[in-house]
C-alpha cells in the first residue's frame, strides 16, 4: 500500500510526498537526516491530507497531478478555506 500525503509546514506552505509509512516518514522529516531539504529552514506541523495507492507507480503519478495544483486547488482539495 502506497500514500500521497501532504504536510503542512511552519511557515503555512504544503509538501507533498509518497511513501508507504505516512507516520514514520513524518517523523523522518522532523529533522532527521532522512527527512526533504524542503523542510530545512522551516518544520513540518501536522499531515492534512493523505491519500491511498495500490502502487508506487500510481502514487507518484498522482504526486506530480497534486504538485502541479495551484495553492488555492490544494487547500481545496484538503478541506481548507485559507487563501
Amino acid at each position: 500500500q502506497w500514500y500521497v500525503y501532504m504536510i503542512r509546514a511552519s511557515d503555512d506552505s504544503l509538501y507533498t510526498g509518497v511513501t508507504t509509512d505516512v507516520e514514520r516518514r513524518f517523523n523522518e522529516h522532523c529533522g532527521t537526516r532522512l527527512g526533504a531539504r524542503f523542510f530545512r529552514g522551516r518544520q513540518p506541523l501536522e499531515v492534512v491530507y493523505t491519500e491511498n495507492h495500490p502502487d508506487r507507480s500510481s502514487a507518484l503519478r498522482r504526486e506530480s497531478v497534486i504538485k502541479g495544483l495551484s495553492r488555492d486547488l490544494k487547500l481545496e482539495l484538503i478541506g481548507d478555506s485559507r487563501n
